[in-house]
C-alpha cells in the first residue's frame, strides 16, 4: 500500500501511517530502512497485519523515493 506518514512521535518510538481515510499505527521497528525515526508527512510504502494489541497494524513502513 502507499500512504503517509501521519504522526511520529521519536520519544515513544510510535507513528500513524495514512492513506486515505483509514490510519494504522506503527512501530519503529517496522521502518524497513532501519532508522528507527522517520518525519511526519513521508510518503511510504507499507503493509497490513495483524499486531500485537489484536488491531491492524502497518508493517515494513518505507519512504518512497
Amino acid at each position: 500500500m502507499e500512504g503517509r506518514v501521519a504522526e511520529f512521535d521519536e520519544d515513544r518510538g510510535v507513528g500513524w501511517v495514512e492513506a486515505g481515510s483509514e490510519r494504522w499505527f506503527f512501530h519503529c521497528t517496522q521502518i524497513a530502512d532501519g532508522t528507527r525515526t522517520i518525519a511526519t508527512g513521508t510518503p511510504v510504502t507499507f503493509e497490513v497485519r495483524a499486531g500485537h494489541r489484536g488491531t491492524w497494524e502497518a508493517a515494513r513502513v518505507a519512504p518512497m523515493v
